[in-house]
């Protein structure tokens, strides 16, 4: 029996096609293809304000805009997230997405000054498929890759989302043919729901 995915595509363009699109659209024309069901949700295209207080995160109401995105979150078993490495770490669109859509009673218990909160979307697995300009081993290495640890550890980690795979895909502005090469490892992720 097939997975039930959820490919957030992160990238802040709305207006134009990148390579993070046709990164996801062959792991999602793969995906349904072996029987997987999949869900998209293009952040880009949604209109919600960015949070600017503990408060709002706390207690303020999550924009309707973002109220089918969380249920598609909670149908998933496994999401995918694509999204642009910038100033070496996530686009702020995507930042702010995440703010507000993993808010206190939806992804994490409110906090009641008793420890930590309840994990509320345990049972989901994640893959983050980062593209970026420069070599993906001097991304991991040099620069030790600490935004993608951060989002690991304190986004995902911290509402419950185990395992968490990633895909670093350097030197995307070489040639096509490396390009493609990664349209096809895409593809066989897709395949598998991984």
């Amino acid at each position: 029996m097939g997975k039930r995915i959820l490919i957030l595509q992160g990238h802040p363009d709305a207006h134009a096609r990148h390579f993070c699109h046709a990164l996801a659209e062959a792991y999602a024309d793969a995906a349904r293809s072996a029987g997987h069901t999949v869900e998209t949700c293009e952040i880009a295209q949604i209109d919600f304000p960015l949070l600017r207080s503990k408060a709002e995160w706390d207690d303020g109401p999550t924009p309707e805009s973002l109220k089918p995105v969380q249920e598609a979150i909670l149908r998933a078993e496994h999401l995918v997230l694509f999204f642009p490495l910038w100033l070496g770490g996530m686009p702020a669109l995507l930042k702010g997405f995440l703010e507000q859509v993993a808010r206190p009673g939806f992804a994490l218990s409110k906090m009641d000054g008793q420890g930590f909160p309840k994990k509320l979307l345990a049972g989901r697995s994640a893959r983050l498929v980062v593209t970026m300009g420069m070599p993906a081993l001097a991304y991991r290495f040099v620069f030790r890759a600490h935004s993608l640890k951060a989002l690991e550890r304190n986004i995902l980690g911290f509402v419950g989302i185990a395992p968490i795979h990633e895909t670093l895909i350097g030197m995307i502005e070489g040639d096509a043919k490396h390009r493609e090469r990664w349209l096809v490892k895409l593809g066989r992720l897709g395949a598998r729901g991984d």
